[in-house]
């Protein structure tokens, strides 16, 4: 929290028993702006320190007095996603589908890898190409969609590429 000399500091209760009280701070003697603060209260005059706790806020002042809008919070969206990937060997070919379960509806892809004959088989290596595969798959599904769904909010064709 902080605050200058001519805020106001409003501290409302969490309980119904306590009601909210505002006051001027007179005196800020924490470094930058930090509590302690020294406060007339408008409800009585008195005057106190305080050290604010999470029930109060701080209303700022501009010089010509009027008070200066608080900054707005950047909006935070948050989401979790998750993806499954099932993956099936059968003689020498491996395949993986992957799932990607959101907040719509499910998008899935698949990915395919195929033991060359000469090579050794190394089942951890066939299921690491084709799930790569199918999450490329996805991911480009994923890209696909955006781009129809920016196009049709701006009424023009969008093409989006991987970076």
């Amino acid at each position: 929290m902080k605050a200058s000399v001519g805020d106001r500091i409003v501290i409302v209760s969490s309980t119904l028993e306590h009601r909210a009280r505002d006051g001027k701070i007179l005196e800020v003697r924490g470094p930058d702006g930090d509590p302690p603060y020294l406060v007339e209260w408008s409800d009585n005059g008195h005057q106190g320190l305080i050290f604010p706790g999470p029930d109060a806020h701080v209303q700022h002042f501009g010089a010509d007095g009027q008070p200066v809008p608080a900054p707005r919070e950047p909006v935070v969206h948050k989401r979790s996603w998750q993806v499954e990937i099932s993956i099936v060997e059968r003689d020498g070919q491996t395949s993986a589908h992957a799932t990607l379960v959101g907040d719509g509806p499910a998008v899935q892809a698949d990915g395919q890898a195929h033991l060359n004959p000469a090579d050794s088989d190394v089942p951890a290596l066939g299921d690491e190409i084709a799930a790569a595969r199918a999450l490329r798959r996805l991911a480009d599904t994923l890209l696909g969609e955006a781009a129809a769904g920016i196009g049709a909010t701006e009424h023009a064709r969008v093409v989006l590429v991987p970076r």
